[in-house]
């Protein structure tokens, strides 16, 4: 069965790329440039370059390779980044769904779509599969709107959402814990937010999810995350216990003493009922996932 992956050269990339191969899926990884996965080649995969913003491009790959199932995972999702540049943000994460979506529905393709907690407010917390979007920032817009495009796609889809994904990064920008482990080993002061709640996900855990997804046809909408609920200070003061480092250096802080360009969800966290029970999703705690980071 053919798996096209589509963000590959993302930090989620290299986990969905590596566990696909090792359930002996076909692999098409695709992503913007050059590819950077360091394990592509020669284990049931193959990398082709797709810029979502190229409609012309993404048909010629899907054209070449016809997926049975499409994992779309590429997005511009640097929420500051988004709403900075709107346009391009757009033409990413929207239009790039729309061209996805039309050439998986040439081949009949399960459409799984990543998703995100920043679609949520963030005024209550805790949120399930029912509960209404309402984005705050240009980035959660985008990938709501992208959410809409999906739920109209005529074959089977999925959307997976998440939250603060972590884990060793081999690729793409670097996880949460690692950030802190940088700032410390380098004795630098760090602000982290401490009025911002959040269920971290580890890597794997998210991957493994997936596959469950794919395993069982699951469609519809499905909350992956962890189960720890936790703020970003408590997190970071987490990995500095755990790596024996100086979490004196880490400032509790709130959004309201530091402004972001985008604003950010103040409490989002998942409840995972239905995907336990559905996909027999079963994530790691919070330690035990810095264990499997740092080991």
């Amino acid at each position: 069965m053919k798996v096209l992956v589509t963000g590959s050269n993302g930090f989620l990339g290299y986990y969905l790329v590596k566990q696909l191969t090792g359930k002996n899926y076909d692999v098409i990884a695709t992503g913007k440039g050059i590819c950077k996965l360091p394990l592509i080649e020669g284990k049931r995969s193959t990398y082709y370059e797709m810029d979502l913003t190229d409609p012309f491009q993404v048909h010629d790959v899907f054209e070449k390779t016809k997926p049975d199932i499409v994992i779309h995972s590429g997005a511009m999702s640097k929420p500051d980044e988004c709403e900075a540049d709107q346009w391009r943000a757009y033409l990413t994460n929207v239009e790039g769904t729309v061209s996805v979506m039309l050439n998986a529905s040439e081949n009949k393709s399960h459409l799984i779509f990543l998703s995100t907690d920043f679609i949520f407010n963030g005024q209550k917390g805790m949120y399930s599969e029912n509960d209404t979007p309402d984005p705050v920032n240009y980035y959660g817009k985008t990938k709501a709107e992208a959410e809409d495009v999906i739920k109209e796609y005529e074959h089977d889809w999925t959307i997976v959402r998440t939250i603060t994904v972590y884990g060793r990064s081999y690729s793409g920008r670097k996880s949460f814990p690692e950030v802190i482990r940088e700032k410390l080993e380098k004795k630098e002061r760090y602000n982290v937010f401490d009025d911002q709640i959040r269920t971290p996900t580890y890597a794997e855990d998210l991957v493994s999810g997936i596959i469950s997804v794919i395993e069982k046809r699951a469609t519809g909408i499905y909350h992956l995350s962890g189960s720890d609920v936790l703020t970003p200070y408590q997190m970071a003061c987490d990995v500095a216990e755990h790596l024996k480092m100086d979490g004196s250096l880490l400032k509790r802080v709130v959004a309201a003493e530091f402004p972001q360009p985008a604003l950010r969800p103040l409490k989002t966290g998942f409840i995972i009922d239905k995907a336990k029970r559905d996909l027999g999703f079963d994530p790691v705690g919070f330690r035990e996932g810095l264990i499997k980071t740092f080991s």
